[in-house]
C-alpha cells in the first residue's frame, strides 16, 4: 500500500509545503550533502507539520543536537575500572566535553545483546556522536556506526590503514625506544610480552621491538616472545612461559604497564632481581608503573590528551555536520608522540 493511498504525507506534499523539489526532501531526510541550511530548516517544519516521519528526525533535520556524546568501550566492568589507561582516557572524554558543555554517556558492550541495544539508541538519534576505544580488528562497531550516520572517533586504529577517524600514539616508536634503552643497559637476551594480536595497537608495539632488534643487530627468537592480553594475569602467564623458554634472559620489553606488573610478580616468583637479573620497561607510564617496586621504567603515551584530542575532533565533526560516514581523505587522524622514562626497573 501506498503512503497516499494510506493516508500518510508523502514526500510530495512535504516538498510541497517547504517550497522544494521531491529530490532535495529525499536528500536532507537521509543526510546527503549539498542541501543548504534554508532548505533543511523549511523541510523539517513541513515534516514536522505533516508528521511524515517522527520529530526526533524532524530535530535532526533543523540541527538540533541532544548534546551528548557516548565513550564506548566493549570490555568488561573489572577490567575497565582497573587498568589505569581507561581512566585516564574516560578523564581526558570528560574534561573535553565539559568545556563544550557536553554530557558523557559512558556505554560498555560486552555481549551481542548490549551491541544490538546500542544500534537502536544510535539509530533513534540519542547522542550526537560515539567515541569508540578498545577496538579489536573484527569489531562490527565502527561500520556499525558509520553505517547509521553517525560522527566517530576512535581510540587507535584496525590496521596501518584505517579508514576511520581516530586518535592514536607512536606504538612503533614506543617498543622501539623500549627496546633501544634496555640495549643501552647492556642486555642482549631480550624478551616481549605482547598484548592480544587482534589489537593493531599490539601487533604495531611487537614490530616496534622487532624493528629496534634489528637497529642493535640481534637476531630475533620466537622463545622470546610470548602472548599476553593487556592484563596483570596475562603478563605473569607470560613471564612464567618465557623462564621457562629461556631462564637466561636478562630484559623485557611488556606492552603495558600492566602486564609488567605480573611479570614482575613472576620474576619474583622465580627469584629474579629487577634490574640486577632481568631489566623490564612497560607501555603507558601509568601509576602502576610509579608505585611498582622497584619504580617501573615506561614509555608514556599522553592517554588523557588523546582523550581530549579525539574530543575536539569529534565535536569539530558534529559541528560541521559530518555524520554520513567517511569521504576519502577527509577523515581526521592523529598519531601523537611517545616519551621513554626511566626508573628504577631497568
Amino acid at each position: 500500500m501506498s503512503e497516499r493511498q494510506n493516508g500518510r504525507p508523502t514526500l510530495e506534499q512535504v516538498a510541497a509545503l517547504a517550497g522544494v523539489g521531491r529530490g532535495t526532501v529525499s536528500r536532507a531526510i537521509n543526510g546527503s550533502p549539498g542541501v543548504s541550511e534554508q532548505a533543511k530548516e523549511a523541510i523539517a517544519r513541513a515534516v514536522a507539520e505533516l508528521g511524515y516521519v517522527p520529530n526526533q528526525a524532524a530535530r535532526v533535520l533543523a540541527g538540533s543536537l541532544t548534546d551528548a556524546v557516548a565513550l564506548v568501550i566493549p570490555e568488561t566492568e573489572a577490567r575497565v575500572f582497573a587498568e589505569p589507561y581507561f581512566l585516564d582516557l574516560i578523564r581526558g572524554v570528560s574534561t573535553e566535553l565539559a568545556l563544550a558543555d557536553k554530557q558523557l554517556l559512558l556505554t560498555l558492550i560486552r555481549s551481542e545483546a548490549e551491541r544490538q541495544r546500542f544500534e537502536r539508541y544510535v539509530a533513534a538519534r540519542r547522542v550526537d556522536g560515539v567515541l569508540l576505544a578498545s577496538v579489536h580488528g573484527d569489531d562490527p562497531l565502527p561500520a556499525l556506526i558509520t553505517r547509521l550516520g553517525m560522527p566517530l572517533v576512535m581510540n587507535g586504529r584496525r590496521s596501518a590503514a584505517e579508514p576511520v577517524a581516530y586518535v592514536d600514539s607512536d606504538n612503533i616508536g614506543a617498543g622501539r625506544a623500549a627496546v633501544a634503552h634496555l640495549v643501552g643497559r647492556g642486555r642482549s637476551r631480550i624478551a616481549t610480552i605482547t598484548g592480544s594480536q587482534d589489537m593493531y595497537v599490539a601487533r604495531a608495539r611487537l614490530g616496534g621491538y622487532l624493528a629496534g632488534l634489528a637497529e642493535a643487530g640481534i637476531v630475533p627468537d620466537e622463545a622470546l616472545v610470548a602472548a599476553g592480553d593487556f592484563t596483570e594475569a596475562g603478563g605473569r602467564l607470560a613471564m612464567r612461559e618465557l623462564l621457562a623458554r629461556d631462564p637466561g634472559l636478562d630484559a623485557v620489553f611488556a606492552a603495558s604497564d600492566v602486564m609488567a606488573a605480573g611479570a614482575r610478580a613472576a620474576l619474583r616468583e622465580a627469584g629474579r632481581r629487577v634490574p640486577e637479573d632481568v631489566a623490564l620497561v612497560g607501555v603507558d607510564d601509568s601509576a602502576v608503573a610509579r608505585l611498582m617496586d622497584p619504580p617501573l621504567t615506561s614509555v608514556r603515551q599522553p592517554i588523557e590528551e588523546m582523550g581530549r584530542t579525539m574530543t575536539r575532533l569529534l565535536l569539530q565533526k558534529i559541528g560541521e555536520g559530518n555524520g554520513t560516514g567517511p569521504v576519502a581523505g577527509e577523515e581526521p587522524q592523529r598519531i601523537l608522540p611517545t616519551e621513554l622514562v626511566v626508573r628504577e626497573s631497568s
